[in-house]
């Protein structure tokens, strides 16, 4: 197994293995590797970090704190409870809201009686719980509010398993009388209660909890369902506390970091960051006081360490984008002067490199006057690491950041991993790589292309699902990412091409790699999503969202007037502007030798892309075959020469009503650049 010197045929066949790059400080590594199980690990805090934050949450403007003593006092008394209630080894509890210290609490409260937590995503619609609640044999489920409280009374009757719905925010559930319904307060009350009583429960709890062992099933974490229903992916403690442990000594995280737990609750990359990763190596996890305060709490707290997926990024930078437009003439002027200085020496100042002096000093007064006030604004001033994944970043995004200075590194990762299978270590930042293997990954290229890998963090398969599971994993332990790359041979690093179904040809045999084409798309603020078709077809076409947010306001300042999304999304100006964006994407291909697929026409959606209409995964992925089946009429128009095209959509509301979305939508041809002879021909 090797890394280096490999031969010049895109890796194929080869493996490359984790070799412990980036090991460096973590003062409880070796205790936690004894702790196997995170009830033992939250012991093991209580005792080293007893009077170090664990937890804060921000609530009515006021940062709340909890020790790592406190939690422990919080998660036995909600332990206790549950088991009063009837929770078991083995019972499944859901987990459904967004990111609350309960709702952590909640987890490892189940995890110490032997029960396994399901998150599940908080923005799901009633039906889509009810499938994994069946699915999961969810008995008990915790809940943060009234909203999935509501859910879930719609759906409690199909659910016989389902006896027990204990919530966190009481506003709104006063009156509610339901026999299965307990407030998360009342249940710890009954915990504490039975602590109080003698010391045999407390000894009876940590005798439970020294039961637990690093091979039991510690979660079950739905995947988003790209190609059909969601599986449930079983990971053990030896998963999680290892590949934690693991990525921990990789970027030698430690106790001091500071993070911000944002992402959904049911997504594997929360689950790491925002617990595995802190449990084994002691920080704080920081939860904000809503979705739309992230930036000011980020910035209130001083996070160290941040982990978020492109859209993230991307939507700061539309953010950025759209503010500096509102700005002065001097102002905008200033911006973009720069940001130009950055994009040039940024980089290779943050990496070390040896810059001029003069640049050196353009880019200290860029810092004091622009970089520094936007990143202090956006909350990233004080990161000494982020991470991207979950899907591929576009490498001007990838770029933008770390010309601002933001030490932003890719992650190649998947549930079935437990997150971790390759990253970059400092030092080998590339925007087309997504780095080496961890610490204890194997990976290879097979003959096909497809990359597999192996490490501690294999998921222990598919729940209910033994088919799939072998489909998966191979009889000596490789897993199918599903994904297309190949090892660089001059850097030893790993690129993924796409999504392996994804990649295609166009008829004259160019290649056709639709993600790379719709990160370039996307890396325009304008432009919120890109669907790119043409595997088996002449020339590529795309299917575009717009933002509302840029281009509502580039619609002011152009004085264009609007009455609602659709009308904007068909406004000539607005495909005006767009064809400009796919012009350039274009010669940015033919540039790059990829002339053969460039965009020859394109249409705006009528409609954003949504999860509720099942367009997208709940973690934002297109689900392109479905967006192909569901807009089949546009994209027979789009390849037919047509100008415009009718379509009628089924839409899902907020509160679960279904209604139809009509619209005639316009198509757009614009300009190609030549593609060389060379390429035709090779």
């Amino acid at each position: 197994m090797r890394d280096n010197n490999l031969p010049a045929n895109g890796g194929k066949g080869l493996a490359a293995r984790g070799t412990g790059r980036g090991e460096g400080r973590i003062a409880v590594a070796t205790e936690a590797v004894c702790a196997d199980t995170f009830p033992k690990l939250l012991m093991r805090n209580a005792r080293l970090f007893a009077g170090r934050p664990a937890y804060r949450h921000k609530d009515l403007g006021i940062w709340q704190v909890w020790t790592w003593a406190q939690v422990l006092d919080e998660v036995r008394a909600f332990s206790v409870g549950l088991q009063e209630l009837g929770l078991a080894r083995n019972d499944k509890v859901a987990i459904i809201g967004s990111n609350r210290p309960r709702l952590y609490w909640a987890m490892c409260a189940a995890q110490a009686l032997g029960g396994v937590p399901v998150p599940i995503y908080a923005d799901s619609v009633a039906e889509e719980m009810a499938y994994i609640l069946d699915h999961a044999e969810v008995t008990i489920a915790v809940v943060e509010d009234q909203e999935q409280v509501d859910k879930l009374l719609s759906i409690v009757e199909r659910l016989p398993r389902l006896v027990l719905i204990v919530y966190d925010e009481p506003r709104g559930l006063r009156d509610y009388d339901h026999q299965r319904l307990k407030w998360i307060d009342d249940v710890q009350k009954v915990g504490r209660d039975r602590l109080s009583a003698g010391a045999g429960r407390l000894q009876r709890w940590e005798a439970a909890v020294a039961a637990g062992r690093g091979e039991d099933l510690a979660v079950m974490l739905y995947t988003s369902g790209t190609t059909g229903r969601p599986k449930g992916v079983m990971l053990t403690f030896d998963n999680l506390i290892v590949s934690a442990i693991n990525g921990n000594r990789f970027d030698s995280l430690g106790p001091d970091e500071e993070v911000v737990a944002y992402l959904p609750l049911a997504w594997v990359g929360d689950h790491v960051f925002s617990y595995a990763q802190p449990f084994t190596a002691g920080f704080c996890v920081n939860c904000p006081e809503s979705p739309e305060t992230v930036s000011e709490d980020r910035r209130e707290i001083g996070t160290t360490y941040a982990f978020a997926p492109p859209r993230i990024y991307e939507n700061l930078i539309t953010l950025t984008m759209v503010r500096m437009e509102d700005a002065g003439r001097f102002k905008r002027h200033m911006f973009h002067y720069f940001l130009a200085v950055a994009r040039r020496w940024g980089e290779k100042i943050l990496n070390r490199e040896k810059v001029p002096l003069h640049a050196r000093l353009l880019y200290w007064f860029g810092e004091r006057l622009m970089y520094g006030p936007l990143k202090n604004r956006l909350g990233v001033s004080r990161i000494r690491l982020a991470y991207t994944a979950g899907e591929a970043i576009g490498p001007e995004i990838f770029r933008f950041w770390r010309a601002l200075g933001v030490n932003l590194k890719q992650l190649y990762g998947q549930t079935e991993a437990s997150v971790y299978i390759t990253a970059q270590p400092d030092g080998e930042i590339y925007a087309d790589t997504v780095g080496r293997p961890n610490i204890g990954v194997d990976i290879k290229i097979d003959d096909n292309g497809e990359v597999l890998f192996k490490s501690p963090g294999v998921f222990a398969g598919y729940y209910k699902d033994p088919e799939k599971t072998a489909e998966t994993k191979t009889p000596d332990g490789w897993v199918h990412t599903g994904d297309a790359g190949l090892i660089d041979t001059k850097s030893g690093h790993l690129k993924i091409i796409d999504r392996a179904k994804d990649v295609g040809r166009l008829n004259d045999g160019s290649l056709l790699a639709p993600k790379y084409i719709e990160n370039k798309l996307k890396f325009y603020p304008n432009i919120r999503e890109a669907v790119v078709y043409g595997d088996k077809r002449d020339f590529v076409c795309a299917m575009l969202n717009i933002d509302l947010t840029a281009v509502g306001n580039w619609a002011e300042r152009n004085n264009i007037v609007y009455g609602s999304y659709q009308e904007l999304a068909g406004h000539p100006q607005v495909y005006d502007m767009l064809a400009e964006h796919v012009e350039e994407v274009n010669r940015s291909l033919a540039d790059e030798g990829m002339a053969g697929a460039q965009i020859r026409r394109f249409l705006v959606l009528h409609k954003e892309l949504d999860a509720d209409d099942g367009e997208i995964t709940r973690t934002q992925k297109v689900r392109r075959a479905f967006v192909a089946q569901r807009y089949a009429p546009l994209i027979a128009a789009l390849y037919g020469g047509a100008r415009e095209a009718d379509i009628s959509t089924e839409v899902t509301f907020e509160d679960g009503r279904k209604g139809m979305l009509s619209a005639r939508v316009k198509i757009r041809d614009v300009q190609t650049m030549p593609v060389p002879t060379m390429e035709k021909a090779a």
